[in-house]
């Protein structure tokens, strides 16, 4: 066997729920190939067993298995990083895609440099954001048995077509009175009984996340003080951009919530796109409903979506000044300022610290 003590080992991984597909390159030459069953342990005894005293950096791409495997290969000393799968570049004419191929251009990439990993939150954080992960699910299963049960009241004309009431509590009670079959009336009651768990479900959540608030420092009163953000959405920032001092500077922050223009240029000629939409819809979602409503309350925000609707439209203004609100709210952590309505945007006295927080949120959590 081939002594690779103190070479450098670039592995690429390419995982699967049941496989991990391994090439390893070593001082630009295929060193080894093989396909491993998904469980850590086993790659981590692989990479012991055939490259003993190397130096092994390895990549896998972004999907349903997380960190897991990350923070395992970290915690042995494989330096590894997770790549976004958009940002690893693809050979022209290049139609052949299998599991093989996949880790060697990955193996090949991390060996010349070329690929960028991911920011990876710590356990800690990736725990949190869990809890406001499973309320965007349940109100999305919540939404979906309210638009089932409208549309069959509407199949069986028991609501008119312009029917607008929102689906409530109160709503579902008074369905009570709408005469009828009994194996209508069964289904009914069936959506109606799941849309009432849901939302039992969803206000044991929200309690967990004002506790979670509660405790959360200066993080959560700064994201509460802009305009437009409420406890839900104070949450989801929170969890998801934390401070958001693991970007760089700001385009990358704008990259990582996606509201970065996408572009196709050419010599002289450049043409700006729509948004990459990277990242959590739901954090995009709700900058974009927060920034709607700061353009009412701030001079400087209305005059950035005057100027730029006039020339691009409503839609890509009210995108800009999410970006520009975005922008503001890093500076507020970067600075230790609350929000503030203003041209810089960060014109408030000093955040209070923890203590003066937590008392804060603990009125509105």
């Amino acid at each position: 066997m081939r002594d690779y003590t103190d070479k450098k080992i670039y592995l690429g991984i390419d995982v699967h729920k049941k496989t991990y597909a391994v090439t390893a390159i070593c001082e630009g030459q295929m060193a080894k190939k093989d396909t491993l069953p998904a469980e850590p342990s086993r790659l981590i005894n692989y990479c012991k067993k055939y490259f003993p005293g190397a130096e092994i950096e390895s990549a896998y791409e972004t999907g349903f298995c997380g960190f897991f495997l990350h923070r395992r290969l970290e915690e042995v000393g494989i330096k590894n990083k997770i790549v976004h799968a958009a940002g690893i570049e693809i050979a022209v004419g290049d139609k052949v895609k299998t599991d093989k191929k996949d880790s060697l251009k990955l193996a090949t990439h991390l060996s010349l440099g070329r690929l960028k990993g991911i920011h990876v939150p710590s356990k800690e954080k990736e725990d949190r954001r869990a809890l406001t992960r499973v309320r965007e699910t349940f109100v999305g299963h919540r939404r979906r048995f309210a638009c089932q049960l409208k549309a069959l009241l509407y199949t069986q004309g028991l609501i008119p077509y312009d029917h607008e009431k929102v689906v409530s509590e109160k709503w579902i009670n008074s369905l009570a009175t709408l005469s009828m079959s009994d194996e209508i009336r069964y289904v009914v009651d069936q959506y109606a009984a799941m849309w009432l768990q849901l939302t039992t479900k969803i206000k044991a959540i929200e309690q967990q996340m004002a506790t979670q608030a509660k405790n959360d420092g200066s993080l959560e009163i700064v994201y509460r003080s802009v305009p437009g953000i409420g406890a839900t959405s104070a949450r989801v920032l929170a969890n998801e951009l934390s401070d958001t001092m693991q970007f760089d500077n700001e385009r990358q922050l704008f990259s990582y919530v996606g509201l970065t223009p996408s572009e196709h240029s050419s010599g002289e000629h450049v043409r700006q796109g729509h948004i990459t939409k990277q990242g959590k819809a739901v954090v995009r979602k709700i900058l974009v409903q927060a920034a709607w409503k700061a353009i009412t309350k701030d001079p400087a925000l209305q005059a950035v979506y005057d100027r730029i609707s006039q020339r691009a439209g409503g839609k890509r203004a009210i995108v800009a000044v999410a970006r520009r609100m975005i922008g503001r709210i890093r500076s507020c952590f970067r600075t230790g300022t609350l929000y503030a309505i203003g041209v810089g945007g960060v014109e408030n006295p000093k955040a209070p610290q923890t203590n003066d927080v937590k008392a804060a949120t603990s009125v509105t959590p």
